[in-house]
């Protein structure tokens, strides 16, 4: 369903220490296969060595998959083997150093900071790491301040960094499992959106048209500041982002 939309991608996610591995190449594969839009796999590198991430690369690069997602990925509790790579620079040096150009790079960047950073300024240098690197371009995590997104890019800007930096869009939908993910990815939700979608909660009509108007209102901000592409976390769910999409 998404397709009529004529997206760049479709990205698809991969579990902490690979363990959706399996899966992942298998949708993959199905998208490259039977869709007229590319696939491009996340590739989280906590926990994996070297010659396990070129084995999936080979599988990619000889499925003609040529753009990937670079990710360091979560640490789940326990675990004390992290694999050959720490950062997602390290994984992109590695990539790059292995495959030539062959893959085009998108990595992480976060408008709010990552909930593991010290301060802006720290979580800028990691970002600038992951350029220097050889990433080609940025999905941003999911915010709802269009303010924050502009001043991140700004920020880049003044330290030379001028790759695309693609602002992540997620649609609302359900009250509970959106203050879940945000408060695990350190995404801010403001406070009067909060409130609405607490009043809310379990009259799912209601929420979804209010999540529907605020997204919206969203995007069409950033376009109105010049942003000319969005990355939709769809959540396996298509109506949400082709009623949004509908609006731009």
């Amino acid at each position: 369903e998404l397709s009529s939309l004529n997206p760049e991608y479709f990205s698809v996610t991969f579990g902490a220490l690979g363990t959706t591995q399996e899966v992942t190449l298998e949708t993959v594969l199905d998208i490259q296969k039977n869709d007229t839009v590319a696939a491009a796999p996340h590739l989280s590198c906590i926990g994996s060595k070297k010659e396990i991430i070129i084995t999936l690369l080979d599988q990619y690069k000889a499925a003609n998959i040529n753009r990937l997602v670079a990710l360091r990925g979560d640490i789940p509790s326990g675990v004390r083997d992290i694999g050959d790579f720490h950062y997602a620079n390290e994984l992109v040096e590695f990539v790059k150093s292995q495959y030539n150009n062959h893959f085009h790079i998108e990595v992480a960047a976060y408008p709010e900071m990552h909930p593991e950073s010290k301060n802006r300024l720290t979580d800028l240098q990691h970002f600038a790491d992951k350029v220097s690197a050889g990433a080609d371009g940025a999905i941003t995590q999911y915010f709802y301040d269009a303010d924050a997104y502009f001043k991140f890019v700004d920020a880049t800007e003044k330290l030379g960094i001028n790759i695309p930096i693609v602002p992540g869009i997620m649609p609302i939908t359900n009250y509970t499992q959106l203050v879940r993910f945000s408060n695990m990815c350190g995404a801010k939700i403001p406070s009067w959106i909060l409130k609405k979608l607490e009043l809310y909660q379990d009259d799912l009509d209601s929420l979804s048209a209010f999540g529907l108007e605020v997204v919206t209102n969203l995007c069409q901000t950033l376009k109105a500041q010049g942003v000319d592409n969005f990355h939709f976390y769809s959540m396996n769910h298509s109506q949400p982002s082709l009623e949004i999409a509908k609006h731009l």
